[in-house]
């Protein structure tokens, strides 16, 4: 069997690409200008008053690499959801459509199966990927074939079956980003303390602006990586749900549409 163009890998290639592009363009140019500037503002004023309160900015909180590189992550695993959900659905939509297109309650018997054969054929050709079509047409063929119902249902669960083990496996991508995420924040704490110590002398002999700073990096980073994959797992939960219901709902479309229908 010829393989297609392999859509999927060039499309989550260039969204890795596009995200990467998008998230350092927008560091370089607002959010570690912005940082830097606010950062340096604050050192003024405590310069200037030594009572002063340091005051918090969301620039300071996501301007080093670590949290970068989690807003990347974000953006690329959220491209890779819209993708498969957007596939998802349009498979969904066929569940309100009549395939087969059949007289309500018409018997169906092995010399219709031809026929309805090619209706299902006639379909275009992405469409026939889907699972809905094929599985319906595997269902029809093998009734065709052995004139029996019994066999006819078991090899429309199996299509169903092993489509639902290909959607879940092809999520482990996106499982493997919600994963690297938290993983990329422990790096920036790992990094942060590890600054931090290395300043350790000038905190005993009193500044501890250094420490401060790099602890600031440590803790930010984590805080940053811990949200963005507490909302990332959230999508990927409703994304598994919709391929579920695709799962389901299908079984259930082929059952009330085509093998309720069948005589032997």
């Amino acid at each position: 069997m010829k393989k297609g163009f392999p859509v999927e890998l060039v499309y989550q290639v260039f969204t890795l690409l596009i995200a990467f592009i998008l998230v350092h363009a927008l560091y370089v140019t607002l959010i570690r200008p912005q940082a830097n500037a606010f950062l340096e503002q604050e050192a003024a004023n405590m310069q200037a008053n030594p009572d002063y309160v340091q005051q918090r900015s969301f620039f300071v909180v996501i301007k080093d690499y670590e949290q970068e590189s989690c807003f990347v992550l974000m953006l690329w695993a959220f491209a890779i959801l819209g993708f498969k959900g957007k596939g998802t659905y349009s498979q969904q939509q066929l569940l309100d459509q009549d395939l087969l297109r059949l007289p309500e309650g018409l018997p169906i018997g092995t010399e219709d199966t031809r026929d309805l054969a090619n209706r299902l054929k006639s379909l275009p050709p992405y469409v026939q990927n889907y699972l809905l079509p094929r599985a319906l047409l595997t269902a029809i063929e093998r009734f065709g074939a052995t004139g029996s119902v019994q066999n006819s249902s078991t090899a429309a669960r199996d299509i169903c079956e092993s489509e639902g083990e290909r959607m879940e496996s092809e999520l482990s991508i996106i499982r493997y980003i919600a994963w690297a995420i938290p993983s990329v924040g422990f790096i920036g704490t790992v990094r942060g303390i590890g600054d931090a110590l290395g300043q350790a002398h000038r905190a005993v002999e009193g500044d501890i602006s250094g420490v401060t700073s790099s602890l600031g990096v440590a803790f930010n980073s984590t805080f940053i990586a811990l949200v963005i994959s507490i909302v990332l797992m959230f999508f990927i939960h409703q994304l598994q749900l919709m391929q579920e219901r695709l799962v389901f709902d299908s079984e259930r479309y082929i059952d009330h549409w085509f093998i309720s229908r069948l005589k032997s």
